[in-house]
Formats: C-alpha cells, structure tokens, sequence
C-alpha cells in the first residue's frame, strides 16, 4: 500500500468536501464473543462511522480506564488474539474497502508477533494506521519508520500536558490524523469541554496540518456536536465498550452509534 492511496488521508479529504468533522468509533476486538464484535464492525459504516478504530486486547492497558480494561479482559478471556483481530479486517475488506481502520493498542502484542511480521500482516490484513500508546518518538526505529515505509500511518498522540517544546518532538513523524486526548487520565475519566479543547488545538495546528481529532470523555450526542464544531474529528469509546459490557445486541450497539455519529453534522460557516 502506497501511503499516497491511504484510506484515512481519502477520508478526510472526502469530509472537508462535505464540511463535516470524522466521527470515529472504537470498540475492542474480541468484545462480547468473537461474532458479536465481527458483527459490530461490519455494521458500524452504515450506523454513520467514518473512521473505526479497533482495540487490540491486552492484558495490561495503562492508558485505559476500568470499562476499556474490563473489555480487553473479556476479549482475552474469549481467546481473542492479534491473529485474530486481523482476521477480523480481512473480513470486514470482503464488504467495505472504503472505510478506514486503525488498530489502537500497545506495543507488546505486536513484539511478540514480530515487527516485520506484524506490519507486512496488517497491511494486508487492510489495516490504515496504528495508534500505539507505548511507544514515544523516541523509539520511531521500532515500529514508526518501518510501518511509515510500508504506508501504514502511524497516529500520534497530544495531550493536555504536551506542552510547546515536546509538542515539536511529538508530530515527527505523525501521519493520518492527530489524536488529542482531552482530559487528564485514563479513557473513561471525567468529560471534556469542546471551548477548552478549542483553545489547546491551536498550538498543534501551529506544528502540524494533520487534521485533529478529540477523544477521552466524550459520551453523548451533545458532546460530539460541540466537539464536531472545534476539532477535524470526534472519538467515542467507551460510552459505546460500556453499551457492550451491558449486554446490548450488536443491533441495539449499532443503533446508540448511530445516534452519537449523527452529531458529527456539518460545520457552521
């Protein structure tokens, strides 16, 4: 894959034309058994979702609260692996080639999968990106570079406490969009303001031209319609992980998606 023909940069390219911000997805793979987390990812681009993000199970999440821990537990209770969260894009290619996919997770899995293995693999797989919480620029030669050289974006994250000097350090490299985590702590922590989050983007577009997209403590509609107004895209995951652990039907999941996507609606002029 040509990083030039990457799903994510055609996305977001294709909502500027719409003047709409993304609304992005996460769910964790594995999530409530096999078939049911395959059947949520297949339905989540007609339920309104532009870009999925995919979880890849793992036993110690640092950077994720109790629902997203609990999530990743369940999958990797039900045998979820690596192996199989690819499997689970192969899949989803079979029907849609057009919506990006970007596996979030840690460093961990995809060491012990092998580097080389796991970059050549995902890009087959039709994976788009990786968000990978553990690692810092300062270990780009670990997976960066070469998944960067293979076309596969690696995603970066910015935080409240980034402040001007690392902000510089943190964008080397980035590809596809930039995550910026509006509040301080763990997934799942406390709400975000979309005027806050208004001001703490500035200094980012002033380093980079990726767009910007805002997760952590956004649950509701209202949340993704003030946040669609400041930022290039808006992120849902464990408002919608904590639908799954309830035992709601991939239906009823899809159908709290929806709702939430269609929050993302065009900005004003």
């Amino acid at each position: 894959m040509n990083s030039a023909d990457n799903r994510i940069d055609k996305k977001f390219k294709a909502l500027r034309g719409q003047g709409r911000a993304a609304f992005i997805s996460y769910i964790m793979a594995g999530d409530g058994d096999y078939q049911t987390s395959l059947d949520i990812l297949l339905g989540l681009p007609r339920a309104g979702v532009d870009i999925i993000e995919l979880g890849l199970p793992f036993s110690d999440p640092m950077a994720d609260g109790v629902i997203i821990q609990k999530a990743g537990q369940r999958a990797l209770a039900g045998g979820m692996t690596l192996i199989k969260t690819l499997e689970q894009v192969r899949v989803f290619r079979r029907a849609d080639d057009i919506t990006p996919i970007v596996l979030m997770g840690y460093y961990n899995p995809i060491y012990n999968h092998g580097v080389a293995d796991f970059i050549r693999d995902a890009v087959a797989a039709g994976v788009d990106g990786v968000i990978i919480v553990d690692l810092p620029p300062e270990e780009d030669e670990e997976l960066c570079l070469p998944a960067q050289a293979a076309g596969l974006h690696f995603i970066r994250l910015a935080t409240p406490t980034t402040d001007a000097g690392r902000l510089g350090v943190v964008m080397r490299g980035a590809a596809g969009f930039v995550y910026y985590v509006a509040i301080k702590g763990v997934t799942g922590a406390g709400s975000s303001s979309a005027d806050s989050v208004a001001g703490e983007l500035v200094p980012i577009r002033a380093v980079s031209d990726l767009p910007i997209c805002v997760g952590f403590g956004i649950k509701t509609f209202e949340d993704v319609r003030l946040m669609s107004r400041v930022a290039d895209g808006v992120v849902v995951g464990s408002a919608i992980v904590e639908r799954i652990a309830d035992g709601d039907t991939a239906e009823q999941v899809l159908e709290f998606v929806g709702g939430l996507a269609r929050g993302c609606a065009k900005k004003p002029n």
